[in-house]
């Protein structure tokens, strides 16, 4: 799932029709309470964007809404959340009645260009299957200046261990040349990188000249 790799249209949609399938059979186990110390990663994974009062953000891979609440702490204008997983997006939406959910894929997005401010993409980077094309319609939804943040609360062996289980491809997270290489020709450069057992942050601001 190489961003630069011509991918067959029936195959990424295979695979999207897997993970919808995976995660909605393992929404419940996403309910609190999460495991130690994973609380506090989420607390710094959402505090790496800078959220402003009356920004617009856009989570990816939402799930059932782990980060949704410490987003709507920051007083944003607006959530959006995108996921494969009707089950998914419905608990949320029980939850976070406040949340504009949206099922698809994010590469498939209609989001107005330079309408988004923050986006993350939290335990969700190694299962994006089109990657050229979602970072594609990500650069083109963002503000000037706008924040992206990929992120694992249990550290990239968390996706080895995952690997084994997974019906589907799943890709390691890059290493801060090779997430340099991957941005740049979306616009964005890397502006903070942790890489700690336990915990996995980069984040990407978006080009103002892009």
């Amino acid at each position: 799932m190489n961003a630069d790799k011509e991918l067959d249209e029936e195959e990424v949609k295979r695979i999207n029709l897997l993970q919808s399938d995976f995660f909605s059979e393992l929404a419940r186990l996403f309910d609190p309470p999460l495991p130690e110390g994973v609380p506090l990663r989420l607390e710094k994974i959402v505090a790496s964007a800078d959220i402003a009062r009356g920004d617009v953000v856009l989570d990816v891979g939402s799930g059932t809404g782990i980060l949704i609440p410490l987003i709507q702490t920051c007083n944003p204008e607006k959530i959006f959340a995108c996921d494969l997983s009707k089950v998914m997006l419905t608990r949320l939406k029980e939850h976070y009645k406040y949340v504009e959910t949206v099922l698809a894929d994010v590469r498939d997005l209609t989001l107005p260009d330079l309408s988004i401010d923050v986006v993350f993409i939290n335990a969700c980077y190694p299962n994006i299957v089109d990657k050229r094309g979602a970072f594609t319609n990500i650069s083109r939804m963002m503000k000037k200046d706008g924040r992206m943040v990929i992120s694992h609360p249990m550290g990239k062996s968390f996706v080895d261990l995952l690997k084994e289980k997974s019906p589907f491809p799943l890709d390691d997270f890059p290493d801060r040349p090779g997430a340099e290489n991957l941005f740049r020709p979306y616009g964005f450069d890397i502006r903070k990188f942790v890489d700690e057992p336990d915990l996995y942050i980069l984040l990407a601001v978006k080009r103002l000249e892009h």
